[in-house]
């Protein structure tokens, strides 16, 4: 496999979670990565892009945090442009910002369905539009949506996060016939069980998960430094489960 040694990647959502377990892997690699996120303070749940940034400083790697909210276009290019100045380009995004809303279509307040699909949707939209011509600049890379296994689970009955999940990934896997000819992988994502984020424990409606349907986000860390190293002539134009990437 190539390697990652002086690449840079854009990592949306990197405050906490899966977002900041795959930027410190990453920067493990040798990758110098943009912790993108808009946690520039504490808030209700742990972690800051100042944070995240200053663990892989710590740890030997180089990172910049860059404050994001991935439902503005201003704001998700002025961070790009940001992480161009620094690191002098972009070869791997990974489009990780999501919220999470499990309630049922019927009792989901207009608001809440509209944040998932400004999130979960229009953010991976907005940031990987921003990221486009810096990674085709670069002569290919890859591009990485994080999605989630629960756009398959039709029999546990609908609900605003997995319809926003689900666009996402047709949006990527559209994409990768698009950019193929720009030598850019293009690729979801998704924890094969449930990763025990801050964001899920928040928002996951006290919903018990039994202890063999728990994954360590590490596995997803794993598996999103491998689709880090594809181009378009590796792996593209897929929906991956982490632990059946890695194992």
């Amino acid at each position: 496999m190539p390697s990652l040694d002086g690449k840079v990647a854009f990592v949306a959502g990197a405050s906490r979670g899966i977002g900041s377990t795959i930027a410190r892997a990453l920067a493990a690699e040798g990758v110098a990565v943009a912790v993108a996120a808009r946690s520039e303070e504490p808030g209700k749940l742990p972690g800051t892009i100042g944070s995240v940034a200053d663990a892989i400083a710590t740890a030997g790697g180089h990172a910049l945090p860059v404050a994001c909210d991935v439902t503005s276009e201003a704001s998700v290019n002025d961070a790009v442009a940001a992480t161009v100045s620094e690191f002098g380009g972009i070869d791997i995004l990974v489009a990780n910002a999501g919220v999470l809303w499990l309630g049922p279509v019927e009792s989901t307040p207009l608001k809440r369905w509209q944040l998932c699909l400004d999130v979960n949707l229009t953010g991976v939209f907005l940031v990987t539009k921003a990221v486009i011509p810096h990674v085709r600049a670069r002569g290919g890379g890859s591009l990485i949506a994080v999605t989630t296994t629960g756009v398959g689970m039709v029999e546990h009955g609908a609900n605003a996060y997995w319809v926003s999940k689900a666009a996402a990934e047709r949006l990527y896997l559209g994409l990768a016939a698009d950019l193929r000819d720009d030598n850019i992988a293009v690729n979801c994502l998704s924890p094969s069980r449930v990763v025990l984020t801050e964001g899920w424990q928040a928002g996951g409606g006290g919903m018990a998960i039994p202890a063999e349907m728990v994954e360590p986000p590490e596995a997803m860390a794993r598996a999103a430094v491998l689709l880090a190293r594809q181009d378009a002539g590796g792996i593209t134009g897929t929906v991956l489960r982490s632990e059946e990437l890695t194992n």
